[in-house]
């Protein structure tokens, strides 16, 4: 491969996909296909100083590390939670997000001032008439996850719901990665001028993640990749990726039930 084509398209794609490292680059270039050495690659992208800066963050929860079981198939569980952000005028905006913890897709991201119970549970709905329904969902115990609405939701399509404890993010890791990702390649690289603006900047954002991103937990395929070409394997139970929580993903008894008396008592 010519060295100045090679480069040129390099600094082209870091260019568009500015917070893109070089293991992902080489993945979208070898799909392009450019045929060339990682360590060649990683010597380039160097040279031309296109290392991603990390932003600042704030401290991580300590506690002890334990694995957290992956679904076995789609639809086994999803999480849910909430990012904010502003619009240019200084009004806040939440987005609302599902993902598929085994495939990793991305299933809506919802923007809107507000974003109640019965408003999730309608977005849900939407969610199963075109995929189907999930056999858990993991959410903190934020009012709009513990609302009647929601209760009345679960108990409905007979769909577990669990509960991260208090103050624990880091039990629901795979929505916490996302919003990570979210946070760090779209939210804080667009200025949105209106609502309207931000919803359309996230639908295609979110088009753009399950279909061209490479994901390392997936062996570098996208996540529509990975739905559209998975098979159950014996060993999929056996992968885990490392979370901060010392207990399973979600607690049991008034955290975890999905009866409606059970969660009442929860919220």
């Amino acid at each position: 491969v010519d060295d100045f084509d090679l480069r040129d398209r390099m600094k082209a794609i870091a260019h568009e996909r500015r917070r893109f490292g070089y293991r992902r680059l080489h993945v979208l270039l070898r799909r392009e296909g450019y045929v060339v050495n990682h360590k060649r690659l990683f010597r380039m992208y160097r040279e031309e100083k296109l290392s991603v800066r990390r932003r600042g963050c704030r401290k991580r929860a300590l506690g002890t590390r334990a694995p957290m079981v992956i679904p076995m198939a789609p639809n086994e569980r999803w999480s849910l939670d909430f990012v904010s952000d502003q619009l240019t005028d200084g009004r806040r905006f939440r987005v609302l997000a599902v993902v598929d913890d085994c495939t990793r897709e991305c299933l809506a991201l919802v923007a809107d001032t507000s974003l109640s119970g019965l408003r999730v549970a309608r977005e849900l709905e939407t969610i199963m008439a075109a995929r189907g329904k999930p056999k858990m969902i993991v959410s903190d115990n934020g009012t709009e996850f513990t609302s009647n609405a929601i209760l009345g939701f679960a108990d409905r399509h007979k769909i577990d719901w669990h509960y991260i404890a208090p103050g624990k993010p880091m039990q629901n890791a795979f929505i916490e990665s996302f919003n990570g990702r979210l946070r760090d390649e779209m939210l804080n690289e667009t200025l949105f001028p209106s609502l309207s603006y931000a919803r359309i900047a996230l639908r295609e954002w979110r088009a753009d993640y399950n279909g061209n991103r490479p994901h390392s937990r997936l062996g570098w395929l996208t996540p529509t990749e990975y739905a559209t070409t998975f098979t159950p394997r014996r060993d999929l139970a056996l992968r885990s990726m490392v979370s901060s929580s010392p207990a399973p993903v979600f607690h049991q008894a008034q955290q975890g039930q999905n009866n409606s008396r059970s969660l009442r008592h929860a919220g």
